[in-house]
């Protein structure tokens, strides 16, 4: 494998791996509202909040971050 190759998988993975922590995230939020696990409500809100951006939103900018730039024509 070449070393473009590792890195590839490597963001691949951590992609991956940050939209599950995310969803992980969220879930603990939603069980923080229910009061599942004892906490605030709000604070249970924020977390579902910092959960949901941590799936839809970072996988985003570090995809745009480590596009690979168009090749000159």
């Amino acid at each position: 494998m070449s070393p473009d190759d590792s890195h590839a998988l490597a963001r691949f993975l951590l992609i991956g791996f940050l939209r599950l922590a995310g969803v992980i995230v969220t879930l603990v939020g939603i069980l923080i509202v229910r009061g599942v696990i004892p906490g605030y409500a709000w604070g249970g809100v924020v977390v579902i909040v910092v959960g949901l951006i941590d799936v839809f939103v970072v996988p985003q900018m570090l995809a745009r971050k480590w596009r690979t730039p168009p090749e000159p024509k």
